[in-house]
């Protein structure tokens, strides 16, 4: 299992309108330039954090904004827009193992409480952490930087 590169990229595109919204108007190219991507990749994900209710998109030239403050918008928003999970579980599982098996006719029992543990804890933990965090974080690594 590994998430896919989007909820990065959508981490990354949040702390670059944070970052620099009082220089620059952000748009898809500015934030493809920083992110090193195509601009349509961008927009895709743009798309997905609107549908969300994290960002508002200007048409045109317009630029990218956050809706909430950043304290209140956790990893798992960002996860939640980017990769949403199917029937709301994290694992998918074969859905018809054989009932002539021992293991196949046991396994749900002794795996679906366990991997929904693993989810719950997982999700708790992306609650932990806000845009804030890495806005915080980019501030002291660019005045280190000057």
């Amino acid at each position: 299992m590994q998430i896919s590169s989007r909820f990065t990229v959508a981490l990354h595109i949040l702390t670059c309108v944070e970052t620099f919204k009082d220089q620059y108007k952000i748009t898809s190219d500015f934030l493809a330039g920083s992110i090193n991507t195509n601009p349509v990749i961008i927009r895709k994900i743009l798309a997905q954090l609107k549908n969300a209710g994290l960002i508002t998109v200007a048409r045109g030239t317009g630029g990218v904004n956050l809706t909430r403050p950043l304290n209140e918008i956790s990893f798992y928003d960002v996860y939640e827009a980017i990769e949403p999970v199917e029937n709301g579980d994290l694992f998918s599982f074969h859905t018809s193992p054989n009932p002539q098996c021992p293991v196949g006719r046991n396994i749900h029992n002794l795996l679906d409480d366990k991997l929904k543990a693993i989810q719950l804890a997982m999700e708790a933990e992306m609650k932990k952490y806000t845009i804030e965090d890495l806005s915080g974080g980019m501030k002291e690594l660019l005045a280190k930087e000057i």
